[in-house]
C-alpha cells in the first residue's frame, strides 16, 4: 500500500469522520511513540475497512482510485501488458483512450514500472491506485481466454493421439505430450470456473466432462472416445495409483500449486462398462479461514454457535444430508478454536482439508482402524476438542457420549433432515436420554444454497398464485412474521407478502450466465435448554423437541431461507430446491 506520513493521515482522517476522533488521537499517540505507520496500525487494530483507507489514501496523494472488481476488462487492452509482466510487477492494463492507457497498481508510486510499461507500449501511462482483491479479479482474466484455447487444444491434440484400445504401454500413453496438455486443461478449466468436483465419464462413443460448480453439474466438454486411456493413464499417474489395475475402484490424491492457488485433488477411479470414470474433488488449500457469518450464520444462530463452541465440554452436532456443507461448518469451528493452548485432534473418512498445527487421523477399515477404535485411541492422547466425521454406529455414539461426558469439547456430523429429528435418531441407536440430553450443547440442521450474483439479480414480489401454492406445503403466516421480526428496523414497514421483496436470478458477464455466484448455508439451530432436557429424558418425539426449540427462538431453515431471500443473498428457487424433501 502506497504510504503517507502519520501526522498528514491523523489530519485528513479527523476531517473524514471514518473513524471517531478519540480513537485517531489515542491511535496516533501509540504509533508515533513506538515508531510504527499509522495506516498499518489501524488496519491491524480493525479500527478502518481497507477500501476505505486506500480511497483515502489515494485521495490524500492525488491519485486516481479504481476498484476492477465489477469490470470485465477488454481483452485486447489487457494484452497491452503481458500476463507475466502484470503478475510479477502486479499491474493490469485495463482502459485505453486514444494513446493514453490506465492502468491500476498496488504502488502507482512505483515509477521504475510505470515507465517500463511505457516503454513496451509506447503509450502516455495513467496510474491509479486499487485494492488486492481488484488486482486479483483482473489478473483472472487472463486465464479467461482458456476458454477459447480450450477447444483448439482438445481438436488438435485428440487427432495426435492415435493409440489403439489395445495400447499396453500406459506409462509411455500418460507422458504423451497431447495427453498431459489435455489433462493440465481441463484442471485449470476447472479450478478457474471455481468448480468443486470434475467427473470424466466414458460413453459407448465419446468421453464426457462434467464440472459440479455451486453445487450443480455442467457439461464441460465432449472428447473423442479415444483419449480416456490416456486421461486415465495420466491421472492414475498423478495420483500415485496402479497403472494396471483396471477391474477394481482406487483412491489417490495429488497438488496443484501456483502463485495465486494451492488445490489439492481427491481421486477417485471406479471401473464402468465402457471403461473407468474418474471424479476428482477439488479442495482449495490456499482459501483463508471462514468465519461463521461467512458461512451464512446470522442474528441469533450466531450467538448460539459462539456460545455452543466456547464451553468446555459436550457435544456440538451438524446434520444434514451429503453435499449439504457440514463438513465445512465444522472446519470453520476448529479454525475459530485451533489455538497453541488447546489440543484438537480428528478421526475422519477421508481427511478433506489439511489444518495446520490440527492432528488429523484417516479411518482405514480394511485395517480395522473405524471411526470407534480410531477415537478410543485418540481418548488417550490427551485432547481437548475432538472432531468425529459422523456417528454411525453405536459404539462410535457411545464413545463420543462418554468423551463429552468426561470434559472434551466434540463435534460430529449425523444424517438427519432436521435438528430435531437427531435427537430420537442417537435414541435409537441405543442413547440413554439422560446422557444426550446433558452432553448435546447445540444441533445445527443445514442445506447449502446458492448465492445471487449481486451484479445482475432482480427483485419480485409474489403473487397471489404463488403465495396459495406456497401455503400447501408451508406455514407462510409463520415465515412472514419472521421476516418482519427481522427486517423490522429497515425503513420499509412489512405487513402483507406484498411488502415483501424477494430476489431472482438474471444471468451477466460475471456469474456466466447462471445468476449465481458462490454458496452460503441456510441453517435451523436448537440450543439446549433446561425445558429441552426434561423434554429428552421423558423420550419426547421430534414434533415436541422442535415445538419446545422453537419456543424459546428456533427457527426452520425454511424460515432462515426466505429471510436470506429477502436480504437479497439467494433466491426463492433455491430455497424450495433444497427443502422440499
Amino acid at each position: 500500500m502506497m504510504k503517507v506520513e502519520n501526522q498528514r493521515l491523523k489530519d485528513f482522517l479527523l476531517d473524514s469522520n471514518l473513524i471517531e476522533k478519540e480513537k485517531v488521537e489515542q491511535a496516533f499517540i501509540e504509533v508515533e511513540k513506538e515508531k510504527k505507520n499509522l495506516a498499518d496500525f489501524l488496519l491491524e487494530k480493525e479500527l478502518i475497512q481497507e477500501i476505505d483507507l486506500q480511497k483515502l489514501i489515494a485521495y490524500i496523494l492525488g491519485v486516481p482510485f479504481v476498484e476492477l472488481e465489477k469490470t470485465i476488462v477488454d481483452p485486447e487492452v489487457l494484452q497491452i501488458i503481458p500476463e507475466p509482466i502484470a503478475k510479477k510487477y502486479t499491474i493490469v492494463a485495463f482502459e485505453r483512450m486514444g494513446r493514453e492507457l490506465k492502468v491500476a497498481m498496488l504502488h502507482p508510486e512505483d515509477l521504475q514500472t510505470i515507465d517500463f510499461i511505457a516503454k513496451k507500449s509506447g503509450l502516455k501511462i495513467i496510474a491509479c491506485f486499487t485494492t488486492k482483491k481488484s488486482i486479483q479479479f483482473a489478473l483472472r482474466q487472463y486465464e479467461k481466454s482458456l476458454e477459447a484455447e480450450f477447444g483448439d487444444i482438445i481438436s488438435k491434440d485428440s487427432e495426435k493421439i492415435t493409440q489403439d484400445e489395445e495400447e499396453t504401454d500406459l506409462e509411455k500413453v500418460a507422458q504423451d505430450m497431447p495427453v498431459v496438455r489435455i489433462v493440465d486443461t481441463l484442471l485449470k478449466h476447472a479450478i478457474i470456473q471455481q468448480a468443486s468436483d470434475i467427473h470424466i465419464e466414458p460413453t459407448e462413443k465419446e468421453v464426457v466432462v462434467r464440472y459440479r460448480i455451486d453445487g450443480i453439474l455442467h457439461d464441460a466438454m465432449n472428447l473423442p472416445r479415444k483419449v480416456i486411456q490416456g486421461i486415465v493413464a495420466r491421472i492414475k499417474v498423478l495420483a500415485d495409483l496402479k497403472l494396471d489395475e483396471h477391474r477394481l475402484p482406487q483412491d489417490g490424491r495429488f497438488k496443484i500449486q501456483s502463485q495465486e492457488y494451492k488445490i489439492s485433488f481427491r481421486v477417485s477411479i471406479l471401473p464402468v462398462f465402457d471403461g473407468e470414470k474418474v471424479v476428482m474433488r477439488l479442495l482449495d488449500e490456499s482459501s483463508k479461514g471462514l468465519t461463521l457469518e461467512d458461512v451464512g450464520f446470522f442474528d441469533r444462530d450466531l450467538e448460539v454457535m459462539h456460545r455452543a463452541i466456547r464451553k468446555p465440554n459436550g457435544i456440538i452436532l451438524v446434520t444434514g444430508p451429503t453435499g449439504s456443507g457440514k463438513t465445512t461448518t465444522l472446519y470453520t469451528v476448529m479454525d475459530i478454536l485451533n489455538s497453541p493452548e488447546v489440543n484438537i485432534s480428528t478421526v475422519e473418512d477421508p481427511v478433506e482439508y489439511r489444518m495446520q498445527r490440527i492432528n488429523q487421523t484417516q479411518v482405514n477399515a480394511k485395517i480395522g482402524m473405524t471411526f470407534a477404535s480410531a477415537l478410543r485411541a485418540l481418548l488417550r492422547q490427551d485432547p481437548d476438542i475432538i472432531m468425529v466425521g459422523e456417528i454411525r454406529d453405536e459404539e462410535t455414539m457411545e464413545i463420543a457420549l462418554h468423551a463429552a461426558m468426561t470434559g472434551h469439547l466434540v463435534l460430529s456430523t449425523l444424517h438427519t433432515n432436521s435438528a430435531a429429528a437427531s435427537i430420537p435418531r442417537l435414541l435409537d441407536m441405543g442413547a440413554e436420554p439422560f446422557l444426550v440430553a446433558s452432553t448435546i450443547n447445540g444441533i445445527v440442521a443445514q442445506r447449502l444454497v446458492r448465492k445471487l450474483c449481486l451484479d445482475c439479480r432482480k427483485p419480485r414480489i409474489l403473487s397471489e398464485k404463488e403465495i396459495a401454492t406456497m401455503k400447501k406445503s408451508m406455514d407462510m403466516d409463520t415465515i412472514l412474521r419472521y421476516i418482519q421480526k427481522s427486517l423490522s428496523s429497515d425503513k420499509k414497514e412489512i405487513q402483507t407478502w406484498k411488502d415483501v421483496e424477494l430476489f431472482s436470478p438474471v444471468g451477466c458477464e460475471r456469474c456466466g450466465a447462471s445468476g449465481y455466484k458462490g454458496r452460503l448455508g441456510i441453517f435451523e439451530v436448537l440450543e439446549m435448554t433446561n425445558d429441552l432436557r426434561k423434554k429428552i429424558s421423558e423420550r419426547a418425539t421430534s414434533n415436541v423437541i422442535e415445538d419446545v426449540s422453537r419456543q424459546e427462538g428456533m427457527h426452520t431453515m425454511i424460515e432462515d431461507g426466505m429471510l436470506k431471500s429477502a436480504r437479497g443473498l439467494t433466491s426463492l428457487e433455491e430455497i424450495l430446491r433444497v427443502t422440499q424433501e
